[in-house]
């Protein structure tokens, strides 16, 4: 994109600085818009499997119905407590959001398409869904009331719980791939399965961590079953039970863009990235471009969120730690263990070196 900023006649510094900026809207403009469907999505399928129609009155099936939802929130008096620390308390979500979008920078789209291909990218996507955790516990501690500071706990303890379990997992796929760049990855699964299926969760070992991947998601995320942080019963609405209008709202948007990064992980880890399922062209889906693919997964994994969210009952908290902790650790950590050693039995390694 630099060279054609360039070719209109900018020098390369005002070129290169024009098409990064140009390049974090295109990702940033578009991930709000779908925030806004995947958010009404959520509502249409949680309502279908409770029998109920859901949104259907704003708009076409109800299709306006969050951009409604995000206009009233706009047009809504921001209420800033008198006891909290008003400068921590409107700077958090502020950090929840923008750690949210920084991450989709290294998230490869299609062959090429991605904002900064670095050769860390994994690590990267990791370093910031950490920083998410800032967020929260700045928002439970600024607030200055019970429910949002034992809410804000929660939510750090139940993120670093997972964090330790999701490294271990992407360190797996590290070990097939061969690389730490998000490209390479989805690269190194083209003919994996039986030499036609472009995924890495068809191989026997990969796909236990698959699973445990997904639930670490769902816990990372906090979504139904691991919400302890926003447990309408006990705790209000959690961390965020002091906000209102804008600011309430960012939190919302931080929320679902890291569930969409989330499932965009899912896609590129282990399910192919923007390429097509099989290496055969049955139908002329290779005629279909990769972004499409890689949307229609994503979409996939939402759709499982969802599912998960309407039809799994809540985890108790310490039910949430021993999960974490005794569960997927050792479990993890023992498949590191035995994948580095079946690649090292089939002389994958020895290619390598």
């Amino acid at each position: 994109m630099t060279e054609f900023f360039q070719s209109l006649g900018m020098n390369y510094e005002f070129a290169w600085f024009t098409a990064t900026i140009a390049g974090i809207l295109l990702i940033a403009l578009p991930l709000m818009l779908a925030v806004a469907m995947i958010i009404y999505v959520d509502r249409k399928v949680w309502a279908a499997i409770n029998l109920r129609r859901g949104p259907n009155v704003v708009g076409p099936f109800g299709l306006l119905q969050s951009f409604a939802d995000g206009l009233k929130v706009f047009l809504q008096e921001t209420i800033i407590p008198s006891a909290a620390n008003k400068g921590i308390f409107i700077l958090a979500p502020i950090v929840t959001f923008t750690v949210a979008l920084m991450a989709w920078a290294v998230i490869p789209f299609d062959a090429g398409v991605v904002l900064a291909n670095i050769n860390v990218g994994l690590l990267y996507v990791l370093a910031i869904s950490s920083l998410g955790v800032y967020g929260v516990v700045m928002s439970g501690w600024a607030s200055n009331s019970k429910y949002p500071f034992f809410s804000a706990m929660r939510a750090a303890a139940q993120m670093i719980s997972y964090e330790v379990s999701i490294g271990f997992i992407l360190v797996c796929v590290v070990l097939f791939a061969g690389t730490f760049n998000l490209s390479g990855i989805v690269a190194s699964q083209q003919e994996f399965g039986l030499g036609i299926i472009n995924a890495y969760v068809v191989h026997p070992l990969i796909f236990p961590i698959w699973v445990m991947f997904f639930i670490s998601c769902l816990a990372e995320t906090q979504r139904v079953p691991f919400d302890l942080t926003e447990a309408e019963s006990e705790l209000v609405a959690g961390y965020q039970t002091e906000y209102s209008s804008m600011s309430f709202a960012l939190f919302w948007l931080g929320e679902y863009a890291n569930i969409l990064l989330m499932c965009s992980l899912n896609t590129v880890l282990f399910f192919g990235g923007w390429l097509p399922p099989l290496d055969i062209d049955l139908i002329p889906w290779f005629d279909i471009p990769g972004i499409v693919w890689f949307l229609l997964k994503t979409f996939f994994f939402f759709f499982m969120f969802s599912w998960v969210m309407a039809t799994v009952p809540r985890y108790r908290y310490d039910q949430l730690m021993r999960l974490g902790w005794k569960v997927f650790l050792p479990l993890s950590l023992f498949f590191v263990v035995v994948i580095s050693g079946y690649l090292m039995a089939t002389g994958h390694y020895g290619a390598a070196a």
